[in-house]
C-alpha cells in the first residue's frame, strides 16, 4: 500500500507559478513511477508529468517548457514546479504512484485556479 498527501494548490494570477507537491509514505520501495494528472471541469483526467525511479521525465505537450517535476528520494516527495501558468492549467491536480505488481495509488487531489 502507497499513501499520497498532495499540497500547494491554490489561486494564482495568469502568469504566475505554483508548486506542487506530493509526499509518498508506506510502501515507497514498490514505487516505479510518480506522476501528476489533472482533471478540469468537464474533461478527463490527463497524464501531466511524470518521473521514473531513475529520473526519466516525460510531459504533456501542453505544459512543456513551463512546468518540471521532480523528486527528493530522501524525503519520498515529489514536485510540480508551474511556472507561467494559464488559465486553462485550473484542474485539481492529482499525485500518482504505479508500483511494482503495476498497481496504482492516488492522493486526493489539490486545487489549482489560474485566473485571467
Amino acid at each position: 500500500q502507497v499513501q499520497l498527501v498532495e499540497s500547494g494548490g491554490g489561486l494564482v494570477q495568469a502568469g504566475g507559478s505554483l508548486r506542487l507537491s506530493c509526499a509518498a509514505s508506506g510502501s515507497i520501495f514498490s514505487i516505479k513511477v510518480m506522476g501528476w494528472y489533472r482533471q478540469a471541469p468537464g474533461k478527463q483526467r490527463e497524464l501531466v508529468a511524470s518521473i521514473t525511479r531513475s529520473g526519466s521525465t516525460n510531459y504533456v505537450d501542453s505544459v512543456k517548457g513551463r512546468f518540471a517535476i521532480s523528486r527528493d528520494n530522501a524525503k519520498n516527495t515529489v514536485y510540480l514546479q508551474m511556472n507561467s501558468l494559464k488559465p486553462e492549467d485550473t484542474a485539481v491536480y492529482y499525485c500518482n504512484a504505479v508500483v511494482l505488481s503495476r498497481e496504482d495509488y492516488w492522493g486526493k487531489g489539490t486545487l489549482v485556479t489560474v485566473s485571467s
